[in-house]
């Protein structure tokens, strides 16, 4: 004996997996990434070089961004980097 499920359920309150908020930002995801960046095939020392290269980059706009921070208020720099040194001092001893 086979007895059919019926649902109580109207047809406009069920929601489809396209209607989701994850889906639709995962196409959103993918449209950018299709978009940056072309997926080809290319040697892996290729890709790792060209990551260094951006890491490296970024990492020295980084420093160069702090470096102007610091003198442009170096009391202020002085009194973070004391305060973090306390804080990492504090948690080392427990």
């Amino acid at each position: 004996m086979t007895e059919t499920y019926t649902s109580d359920t109207p047809a406009d309150e069920i929601e489809t997996l396209d209607d989701l908020p994850s889906e639709r930002l995962d196409r959103e995801a993918d449209a950018l990434l299709a978009r940056d960046r072309a997926f080809e095939a290319r040697p892996v020392h290729e890709a790792l070089r060209e990551d260094s290269l951006a890491a490296r980059e970024w990492s020295r706009a980084r420093a160069e961004r702090l470096r102007a921070a610091v003198e442009a208020e170096p009391v202020r720099a002085t009194l973070y980097a004391l305060g973090l040194g306390v804080v990492i001092g504090m948690l080392i001893n427990r």
